[in-house]
């Protein structure tokens, strides 16, 4: 025996909430901008509230600076950091994996902001744009409907009799229009009233014009045939401008689009190129004095300029091509989500980084220098890099610092065939004790200077 069919369950489902939509529909008649702007909006600010109370909060466009301003506590603090990391380094295994999974970042509240305007605006978008589709459908079939009626009145029908007749007819999403004018006369409204009621219904300022037109000529003395024609062909033609139009104005649209993306391409450029050298050179100045672009997040800047740029250009375009900024909506959804998308995988997002090789470096030369406040050393530091069995180790980046103050140049180098990196120290404005770090994947080694005059 075969097993009895089971009952679809999703279709039932779909069932059930149709008809409860049908039933609120015909008890409550609710406005349709609560489904598309009020229960958007609500969800998006739920979206918001969740966020922050999970502890996302904005990011704004400073880094976190450092304040200690004592020397001898940036030394301790830089003491205590080396000493950490030389004890972790003697862990390679362990301090690898801890690189290869970084902790997960948590999303910002002014990303989430983003994603809580897409959700409140996106329905509504959407929506208007099919109404203007559907409306424009409509306002095509009524020139039809137009015609079809100066036909039957040529034909000796009077304009009631014409409208029962065509009511008998497939006419689109026109027909149960059509048919309730109809109805509404048989049971004694005028032709004015049946007509007017169902303009109304239609929802276009075009059917309005020229259904007050028609049933002006209704009333009006000579051939009533000839004028409803002419209203027909007259509709027909300013539709056929309007669509001309905006297939002129199609070519904006996709410029626009263009030059955002072309603005999201510059902005990676920067971020991947420039501006990582840019704040590294701002780090300090020649006296060892920092300034202030070392304390800017350009990725986050960016990100903020591109998202609004992405929403007031949506409404530009709509503006533009359909004469009404609403319209534009639509397309500040498609490219806020596709910039958000870009910025989130190529501005935002770290830039991926091999697996640490575990390095060992060593002080070849410049230890124990000595050098005037505010000048440059008087030779370079040397620095090998090696691996664990003592080969060295070439075409790797270093990084280097100078605390309590002061600069280094350059502030990062690739080690030759020969493991060797080497820096210029440029030290501060105060006599005293400098130390001049070199950084590599999971190594550190340090040179202490001294400043005296």
């Amino acid at each position: 025996m075969s097993p009895e069919p089971k009952p679809d369950f999703v279709k039932d489902q779909i069932e059930k909430i149709r008809e409860t939509a049908e039933r609120i529909q015909i008890l409550y008649n609710p406005p349709r901008e609560i489904f598309t702007i009020g229960i958007p909006v609500f969800i998006a600010l739920m979206v918001l509230l969740g966020a922050a109370l999970t502890g996302s909060s904005f990011q704004g466009t400073s880094k976190a600076a450092d304040t200690g301003s004592d020397r001898v506590k940036q030394l301790q603090a830089l003491e205590a950091q080396l000493n950490e990391e030389s004890n972790s380094s003697l862990n390679a295994s362990a301090g690898q994996s801890a690189s290869e999974n970084p902790p997960a970042q948590k999303m910002g509240l002014d990303e989430v902001l983003v994603i809580a305007v897409i959700i409140a605006i996106a329905p509504y978008a959407i929506d208007v744009t099919l109404q203007k589709r559907s409306t424009r459908r409509k306002e095509e079939i009524y020139t039809e409907f137009l015609f079809k009626l100066s036909e039957l009145m040529r034909g000796g029908l009077d304009p009631i009799k014409s409208v029962k007749e065509l009511s008998k007819t497939d006419l689109g999403i026109l027909t149960p229009h059509v048919r309730i004018a109809a109805t509404s006369m048989t049971f004694g409204k005028s032709f004015e009233e049946a007509m007017k009621a169902m303009a109304k219904s239609l929802n276009s300022e075009m059917i309005t014009r020229y259904t007050a037109l028609v049933v002006q000529a209704s009333y009006s003395g000579g051939s009533v045939a000839d004028l409803i024609l002419k209203a027909s062909e007259d509709m027909r033609n300013i539709i056929a401008i309007e669509r001309e139009k905006e297939g002129n104005l199609s070519q904006y649209v996709m410029i626009f689009y263009f030059a955002q993306g072309i603005i999201v391409f510059v902005i990676y450029t920067l971020s991947t190129s420039l501006l990582p050298f840019v704040e590294q050179l701002g780090s300090s100045n020649i006296l060892g004095k920092a300034n202030g672009l070392a304390g800017l997040d350009f990725s986050r800047g960016f990100f903020h300029m591109i998202m609004i740029n992405s929403f007031f250009g949506g409404l530009i375009i709509g503006k533009i091509s359909e004469g009404d900024a609403r319209y534009g909506l639509k397309h500040s959804v498609v490219l806020m989500t596709a910039c958000f998308i870009a910025s989130a995988l190529f501005i935002l997002a770290p830039p991926p980084t091999a697996p640490y090789q575990t390095i060992n470096i060593t002080v070849v030369s410049g230890n124990n220098l000595a050098g005037v406040p505010g000048m440059p050393l008087p030779a370079d530091i040397a620095f090998r890099l090696t691996d664990t069995a003592g080969n060295p180790v070439n075409k790797t980046v270093v990084q280097f610092s100078i605390l309590p103050s002061g600069n280094v140049t350059p502030v990062s180098d690739t080690s030759d065939n020969d493991g060797i990196v080497k820096v210029r120290g440029i030290l501060g404005p105060d006599s005293g004790n400098y130390v001049i770090m070199a950084k590599a994947n999971n190594a550190v080694a340090k040179v202490t200077v001294v400043a005296k005059l």
